[in-house]
């Protein structure tokens, strides 16, 4: 098991490995269903430690490679019995959580969940925290920084006066595949060959790869009892949003860009603007765009003192955004930026299972026989939506993912992490994968703005002619009149929508079948 481990974190990066013959420590790992957290546990393992992981939903990471190798409770960091309960025999706890976009108090929710974990920490004699926080812009007291930046800094506070030693590491703009500023760099670079674009293009910051922040991540647990303080984390390059996009152009071999800096794009209207061009929503682009606002540029590397940079290390931009354009394109992205569930969505039970508290459930049935077995029509549904679409009206999906973008959700643009797999957890468009029977089962939970609960259960199961049998059910369960009014607004479509969603799953199946079946026969 910790072999299959070594090599999942072997396939994302260079080993880390060194001649150090210390035993593995015991280490806890706070948001492991995040980007950074899903990516940092392998390499953690890799090394030798032994992991836990504190997770709200722990099914979440149940279908990753390494969730057999690693010790997983459930329990969230803003309540001190099961952050004590988690933190019983840990050596480091790695905190990599924050709050933002879970609404206006964010701030309050970052600074009480911080002293939970600090507090926590400090009892049950934990030897040291590392947190990753942000990259603040020197000379700018902190009450003038955005709110994302401001409370990111004083979650760094909290931690390094928990009386436990504590490593914070500060990175601007990380570069990776599936991280959401790559991503918005991505997609504004693609998409648009003419940008008018905000005066902050031209703020100086400092990318860093993200195998760099892994490393640094890693490395941070050895650091001597008497470090407790933050360093600035970047890459060997400071350039300005302009010129990353100038560079990305360039090596995704894409034609020059002609950019037309505006000084009246606000970041609140930056937000909207990146919302409607990448996939990357308002709620997570508005905190990115305010900490442009600033200079973010590092004025140490003492990191390196306690964390040695290995030879080529830390990594340029133009090789992270190649080996994260690498990464893309051969579909091993491993976590995404949507990794993390949608402050706000919805939570279990399922309004069918029996410890439902009752209510209103409306439902959308459709059943039809397909002339492919029921792996072919497994194929077909494991791999909906992304660039492969949802088989049915494209028009009215895109128009739903608009409206849902221009309320401030995450439309239909979040695509897959891998275009044939889904694990559960995984983000697919404005949907949220809740549960996979291989061969058998899928279950996405909305995460689109809705008046209520929505699901979308799609079944392959064997049929009675030696055929397969689809079944599909969409559930609603409305919250208000408000509910109510929106699925009786909207039934007259489902014929449209689910009712051809059915028989284009059922006919794609059938030519998946036909065309593998033709692939095979003997040449005449």
């Amino acid at each position: 098991m910790r072999r299959r481990a070594h090599d999942a974190a072997r396939g994302s990066r260079e080993h880390m490995s060194s001649d150090d013959t210390r035993p593995g420590l015991r280490c806890l790992v706070t948001g492991a269903t995040g980007y950074i957290g899903g990516r940092l546990v392998p390499e953690l393992l890799a090394e030798g430690h032994q992991v836990r992981c504190l997770a709200r939903s722990p099914r979440k990471l149940r279908d990753h490679p390494w969730a057999g190798d690693v010790d997983v409770m459930r329990g969230d960091v803003t309540h001190p019995e099961s952050v004590g309960e988690a933190m019983r025999g840990i050596d480091v706890a790695y905190y990599l959580v924050h709050a933002l976009g879970t609404g206006s108090d964010f701030e309050e929710t970052d600074r009480k969940s911080a002293r939970v974990f600090g507090e926590q920490a400090k009892a049950a004699g934990v030897q040291r925290i590392v947190y990753l926080g942000g990259l603040t812009p020197a000379g700018v007291p902190e009450k003038e920084l955005s709110p994302h930046l401001r409370s990111r800094a004083e979650v760094g506070h909290i931690l390094l006066d928990s009386d436990v030693p504590t490593t914070v590491l500060r990175a601007a703009v990380i570069i990776g595949s599936g991280s959401a500023s790559f991503e918005m760099l991505r997609y504004l670079t693609e998409r648009l060959p003419v940008m008018v674009t905000p005066s902050w293009v031209r703020t100086r910051i400092q990318p860093i790869g993200v195998r760099d922040v892994l490393r640094a991540l890693v490395g941070s647990a050895r650091m001597p009892a008497d470090v407790n303080r933050a360093f600035d984390l970047g890459g060997p390059e400071v350039l300005t949003y302009l010129d990353m996009m100038r560079r990305y152009a360039a090596i995704a071999g894409l034609p020059r860009r002609l950019i037309v800096p505006v000084p009246v794009l606000t970041p609140r209207l930056s937000s909207h603007w990146i919302g409607l061009v990448t996939p990357v929503p308002r709620s997570i682009a508005r905190p990115l765009t305010e900490s442009l606002r600033h200079e973010v540029v590092c004025h140490e590397h003492d990191i390196a003192r306690y964390v040695p940079d290995p030879p080529g290390r830390p990594i340029g931009f133009d090789d992270s955004v190649r080996l994260a354009l690498q990464r893309v394109r051969d579909a091993q992205v491993t976590t995404r930026w949507s990794s993390a569930s949608v402050p706000g969505a919805p939570s279990d039970p399922l309004p069918t299972d029996p410890d439902w508290a009752g209510g209103s459930l409306y439902t959308d049935r459709r059943e039809l026989a397909v002339d492919a077995s029921p792996e072919a029509l497994w194929r077909v549904v494991e791999g909906i939506g992304g660039d492969n679409g949802w088989y049915s009206f494209p028009l009215a999906w895109a128009v739903r993912g608009w409206l849902d973008r221009l309320v401030g959700g995450v439309g239909l643009r979040r695509g897959r992490r891998d275009a044939a797999r889904l694990r559960v957890g995984d983000s697919l468009d404005f949907w949220r994968v809740e549960e996979i029977e291989p061969g058998r089962l899928l279950r996405l939970r909305a995460e689109m703005r809705l008046p209520g609960l929505a699901w979308l259960e799609m079944y392959a199961e064997p049929g009675a002619d030696g055929g397969s049998r689809y079944r599909q059910r969409a559930l609603f369960h409305p919250h208000g009149l408000l509910g109510h009014a929106y699925w009786w607004s909207v039934s007259p479509f489902h014929a449209v929508v689910f009712g051809g969603m059915a028989r284009n799953i059922a006919r794609a199946a059938a030519k998946d079948a036909t065309d593998r079946a033709g692939a095979h026969e003997p040449a005449g």
